[in-house]
């Protein structure tokens, strides 16, 4: 019997919804949209198809209707494509752009669920528990979706289950709109579709169907601890398909990183007549500088990147963008940094409305000035300096070299921007003596030696005949097994002196008889003074 002032049970959460939603043709529709046509009307009516570039030349990445039709398919090259249909309309893919084009659908689909996830590259999820009765049902919220989604130009397929990777196969393999209710409608709806829906590795599903499991259904046929030896060594979920198969079942948990819409702080002018002098546009920009100041000050924030948009009368709109090196909001710098921007700017009928937009920001607190610190103000601080020559000489052009953790000399270097924080360890810095010099790349060169595994008499180089006359070393360095396959070769590196006092820094690659290879070959990295 229960005490009298005992408390009952809290009521159980809600079981977990998940919507998933499948743009199956995002490029396309998304390149529909900017070219203002209908599906299979206008520009849509030829045969089109978005390329790529890759390392054997341009490649399809995606085809519409027309296209498809006359044999063109993703992932074909563009010569193969022009065989079967020379008449191919070809436009450059865009894969940011349709990453930023998901982002924002993932924000927008938010009006169905308290958060969204992308699934790329061209997939939703949003999870809906408990806002289902917010539109009627689950079925009125799935037909809902629908029809948003067409009234979008977007094809997509949609569905609805209690787990990611259920509603996930539903909408790629499954009818259109279909609602899994639990766990025994998972085993019974998902088990005849194929071990794709599993969200697979193309390499494990070509391994599954090779043992004959080509459905997720023929997985419950097989001892699990079969499967568990022979894909033991792969952790990643979508090389092992016990794991996918428990996420798809609600065993094993699956997390996601929810996208939320951060508001950019923006400022403009709607100008009550047109201007089409620069001292006017400057003095524009000035106030809306200082605009912007006060509202990141308030905000505790600092711009990292500023957009200015200029939105002339004849409806053309320019765009300058300013990146800085570290986090700013003072009015003067920002105007300094865009005056360098705006030199080639044509008002034309002139421009009626100006915008300023910080798409990047960082917390930046605020700081008690010196009360000295009048007379530094005519002076130029480092970050000044630095995003000054950034705007005149470019973004590439103004970086710095810091040391990086690799016994390879070519990968002991990596180039970042002047004011990025660098990684300390002892592990980066303890490094053997380095020539001063290091070629781009090791030049290999013509050698003369007694025995194979010995260092070398005489060497030439550009045309030049080297004898040795003192050496040192030598100091060995094995490859990087975590990045190298295993058939990499040693490296055995010397520091030499030849017999006019010029001093190299060579290297054998390879020992003879090591198996990996022929006869070890000699190359120089390096000079030395």
């Amino acid at each position: 019997m229960k005490a009298p002032n005992s408390l009952s049970a809290p009521p159980p959460f809600p079981p977990r919804r998940v919507l998933a939603i499948w743009c199956a043709h995002l490029a396309i529709d998304r390149w529909r949209q900017a070219e203002g046509c209908r599906r299979g009307e206008g520009a849509d009516a030829a045969p089109v198809v978005l390329v790529g570039e890759s390392a054997h030349g341009p490649r399809i990445a995606a085809v519409n209707a027309a296209a498809h039709d006359q044999g063109a398919a993703a992932g074909m090259m563009l010569a193969d494509a022009r065989a079967l249909c020379p008449g191919l309309v070809v436009h450059p893919a865009d894969p940011g752009g349709d990453l930023a084009f998901l982002e924002r659908l993932a924000l927008w689909a938010q009006r169905w669920g308290p958060w969204s996830a992308l699934d790329p590259p061209d997939g939703l999820i949003v999870d809906i528990t408990g806002a289902a009765h917010l539109f009627g049902g689950e079925q009125a919220l799935v037909a809902d979706a629908v029809r948003l989604m067409q009234g979008r130009g977007l094809a997509a397929r949609i569905a609805l289950a209690p787990t990611a990777g259920a509603a996930w196969a539903l909408a790629h393999f499954g009818p259109q709109g279909a609602i899994l209710s639990g766990e025994e409608d998972i085993a019974r709806r998902l088990g005849p579709l194929p071990v794709a829906a599993l969200r697979l590795d193309d390499d494990v599903q070509l391994l599954l169907r090779r043992l004959g499991l080509k459905r997720i259904e023929d997985l419950a046929m097989v001892e699990r601890e079969n499967l568990a030896r022979r894909f033991r060594n792969r952790r990643a979920p979508a090389a092992n398909p016990l794991v996918r198969l428990d996420q798809l079942l609600g065993r094993l948990p699956e997390p996601a990183l929810p996208v939320i819409g951060v508001e950019a702080p923006m400022v403009q002018r709607r100008l009550m007549e047109p201007i089409r002098h620069r001292a006017l546009l400057d003095r524009v920009a000035a106030d809306l500088a200082d605009d912007m100041a006060r509202v990141l000050e308030g905000q505790g924030q600092g711009a990292r990147r500023l957009e200015l948009g200029l939105w002339k009368v004849d409806g053309d709109v320019i765009f300058r963008q300013l990146e800085m090196s570290a986090a700013s909001r003072d009015p003067a710098h920002l105007v300094r940094l865009f005056a360098a921007r705006l030199d080639d700017v044509d008002a034309g009928f002139g421009i009626e409305m100006v915008r300023l937009r910080a798409s990047w920001t960082e917390p930046l607190a605020l700081a008690q000035s010196d009360l000295e610190a009048a007379a530094e103000r005519h002076g130029t601080s480092l970050a000044t300096c630095i995003d000054r020559l950034t705007v005149r000489l470019g973004s590439q052009a103004v970086r710095r070299p810091v040391p990086q953790a690799s016994h390879l000399p070519e990968r002991a270097q990596r180039w970042q921007p002047p004011l990025a924080p660098v990684r300390t360890s002892q592990e980066e810095f303890e490094f053997h003596h380095r020539p001063l010099k290091i070629l781009d790349r090791p030049e290999s060169i013509a050698v003369i030696y007694a025995a194979p595994d010995g260092l070398p008499r005489v060497f030439g180089w550009r045309g030049r005949r080297h004898v040795i006359a003192r050496a040192e070393g030598p100091e060995r360095i094995a490859p990087e097994w975590w990045r190298e396959r295993s058939s990499v070769r040693l490296r055995d590196y010397y520091r030499i002196e030849d017999e006019e006092g010029r001093r190299f820094w060579i290297y054998r690659h390879g020992i003879a008889g090591d198996g990996r290879g022929g006869l070890p070959e000699w190359f120089i990295q390096g000079l030395s003074a």
